[in-house]
C-alpha cells in the first residue's frame, strides 16, 4: 500500500489536504479524515495579523494551540477563543482554522465577539 499526501496552507477546507492511496475507500477517508483532524491552519486574515504584529510562533506553540483547538472539540466548542500566555487567537474548531490572532500590545479594547467558548492553553 502507497500513500502520498501534501499538506498545503490556505483558507478552504477543501484544499487543507489531498490525499491518494490505493487502499479501500474506507480506510482512505478514515486517514484523510485524521490528517484534517490533525492539521492546524491559518486564515489569509490571521497569517496577516501574525506579520502585523510580529508574532513569531514555535512549533511548540503550535502544538499547545492544536491542544487546545482538541479540547474545545470534545467539549462541543464551535468558535473558540484560545488563551495562550499573552496571545489570543480565535479559531473556528470544526475547520480547525485559525481566524485571527492577537498580542498583549494589540488587544485595543480586550472584546472578543461572536465566540463561544474560551480555552486556556496549557
Amino acid at each position: 500500500m502507497t500513500q502520498d499526501f501534501r499538506i498545503t496552507q490556505g483558507a478552504s477546507a477543501a484544499s487543507a489536504a489531498t490525499v491518494r492511496t490505493t487502499a479501500k475507500p474506507a480506510a482512505t477517508a478514515s486517514f484523510a479524515s485524521e490528517l484534517q483532524q490533525a492539521e492546524l491552519r491559518f486564515s489569509n486574515h490571521a497569517q496577516k495579523r501574525l506579520e502585523k504584529r510580529d508574532i513569531a510562533l514555535s512549533s511548540d506553540d503550535i502544538a499547545r494551540l492544536s491542544l487546545a483547538v482538541d479540547s474545545a472539540a470534545k467539549r462541543g466548542g464551535k468558535d473558540s477563543l484560545v488563551l495562550m500566555d499573552d496571545m489570543a487567537f480565535v479559531v473556528n474548531v470544526r475547520d480547525r482554522l485559525v481566524v485571527t490572532a492577537v498580542d498583549a500590545k494589540s488587544r485595543g479594547e480586550g472584546v472578543f465577539t461572536q465566540i463561544d467558548s474560551v480555552v486556556l492553553a496549557k
